[in-house]
């Protein structure tokens, strides 16, 4: 019977190429560079897709006819979609292999675009978009797997350093693309452009993509898979409703679909644990018995708490307590996206040398000075206030993810980066939407009871975003104490990236 927690042992004998030597130690193969370019490239395509939809709401509900609490299911189904899928995604990994599950992902994300682009109706939209999100869910987690599979460890933080321009660069530079692609074209371009990309992607990927780790023969779980849905989707479904529900008492409470999720989130760990035993786990939470793991992914948590919470508040804080302009607030908060996503690859240069906890406590302590220099804001403070204050923020938040990434995926053993990637990106979907509820709920309920005093719109709203960071702040702070646990993972002689085949 397989051990319950993970072993530490790897193959000491190194991979050789078809030509018989060893790769070398901080290069990648050319077959290596061609995968992990491709999937860089993948990802940030459907990253950028997805935040497109907030710029793109308002002409969709006049071309359509619908409410704006009908146009949020665009989005609300998107997450909900990624939530249930990527626990399944070390799963499909391991069974699919890199190649298969690369196309899978971008087939249906070409499919979903499609769909959105030409569909007739709200229904077959929504319907397109969850196909979108299906592909979506699969990509990062494979993105992360395979830099960690092929990458030698002395250049690993270098690549994995690479994942931040997916993660903060895309999702800032959607709004603005689809604001563009919005200023002269309907709606429908916002996927019609996309269409060509995905399936130039697809395209390559099929002559290019190799699997470059082994595929196991496990079968699925399909009562694993049913728990996950039950469970992950119930808490960001009842995460999300949550700022709503501080203004606007729902026909269900948001605490119902949270309680079940709970409670069958337990009953998914028992399950997940059981199947352990003879590796049949759908998410493989031996993970979480390695301590450098948990100890980034609890870190890592928090900061996405903050990153996705800062996100929903800023651009209401400066359109509805500031008086500004849509245009004027995206480039507001652009420079900050931008220079998280561009700091990436250096932050990785540096993990290489220093290690992650001389990157991750500076950065986490910047992002906790930032958001208790948000909780001073007021509506008549200067843009150009918020503009500083949102670019330190950003700055932490690139000092702490890549290292964080790579500590956490670092330490654990090869055949678990799977399950370790998926278990990031789930951590990560649960972050974004308990910080919405957390920062939107606190706000909602400050600037309701403000305004119920009679203060004026701008002032309620702008005393109950400062509300918000001043929990988020605290939370922070949590963070900046685990940071002095985060360890360097030595790399075991003889670890050798194996050559796509």
């Amino acid at each position: 019977m397989p051990p319950t927690r993970p072993t530490t042992t790897r193959p000491q004998a190194p991979t050789t190429t078809a030509a018989g030597s060893a790769p070398a130690a901080d290069k990648l193969s050319r077959e290596n560079f061609i995968i992990i370019a491709l999937l860089l490239g993948s990802a940030f395509v459907v990253i950028l897709n997805e935040t497109t939809m907030s710029v793109a709401l308002a002409p969709l509900m006049t071309d359509l006819g619908i409410t704006a609490s009908t146009g949020q299911w665009l989005t609300t189904a998107f997450m909900l979609t990624m939530s249930v899928i990527i626990p399944a995604t070390g799963f499909l990994l391991q069974r699919l292999g890199t190649r298969g599950a690369y196309l899978l992902a971008m087939s249906l994300f070409s499919a979903g675009t499609l769909l959105a682009a030409l569909s007739p109706g709200f229904g077959w939209l929504l319907v397109g978009r969850i196909v979108q999100a299906s592909g979506t869910a699969i990509m990062m987690p494979l993105l992360m797997t395979t830099i960690m599979t092929i990458v030698p460890p002395a250049i690993r933080g270098k690549v994995m350093g690479n994942i931040s321009i997916v993660m903060a660069a895309a999702p800032a530079l959607g709004p603005t693309v689809s604001g563009v692609i919005l200023s002269s074209l309907s709606w429908r371009w916002v996927f019609g452009i996309v269409l060509p990309i995905a399936l130039a992607a697809l395209a390559l990927g099929f002559l290019y993509i190799k699997d470059v780790a082994d595929r196991t023969h496990t079968r699925l779980d399909p009562l694993s898979l049913f728990l996950a849905a039950i469970a992950f989707g119930g808490l960001v479904y009842g995460l999300s409703s949550l700022g709503e529900a501080a203004r606007h008492a729902p026909p269900v409470s948001p605490w119902v679909p949270i309680g079940v999720g709970v409670v069958v989130l337990g009953l998914f760990v028992w399950r997940q644990l059981l199947l352990a035993r003879s590796d049949r786990a759908l998410l493989d939470l031996r993970v979480f018995s390695s301590r450098g793991f948990t100890v980034s992914l609890s870190i890592m948590g928090v900061g996405m708490l903050a990153m996705f919470g800062s996100l929903i508040l800023l651009p209401l804080f400066l359109q509805q307590a500031m008086g500004l302009e849509p245009l004027a607030t995206g480039l507001i908060v652009l420079p900050g996206g931008l220079l998280m996503g561009l700091l990436g690859p250096t932050v990785g240069r540096l993990y290489d040398r220093v290690g992650p906890r001389p990157l991750v406590t500076p950065g986490v302590s910047a992002v906790a000075i930032a958001l208790a220099m948000f909780t001073q804001v007021h509506a008549d403070t200067s843009p150009w206030m918020i503009l500083g204050l949102h670019m330190v923020l950003s700055l932490g938040l690139a000092f702490m993810f890549t290292p964080l990434f790579t500590s956490a995926l670092s330490s654990l053993t090869p055949r678990l980066y799977s399950h370790g990637s998926a278990a990031i990106g789930t951590a990560q979907q649960l972050a974004g939407a308990a910080g919405t509820a957390m920062f939107v709920a606190v706000m909602t309920s400050r600037s309701v009871a403000l305004a119920a005093e009679g203060a004026t719109p701008q002032v309620a709203l702008a005393e109950g975003v400062g509300d918000a960071f001043v929990w988020g702040t605290a939370i922070m702070l949590v963070a900046v104490g685990l940071s002095f646990l985060v360890r360097r993972v030595p790399a075991l002689d003889g670890e050798q990236a194996p050559v796509a085949h």
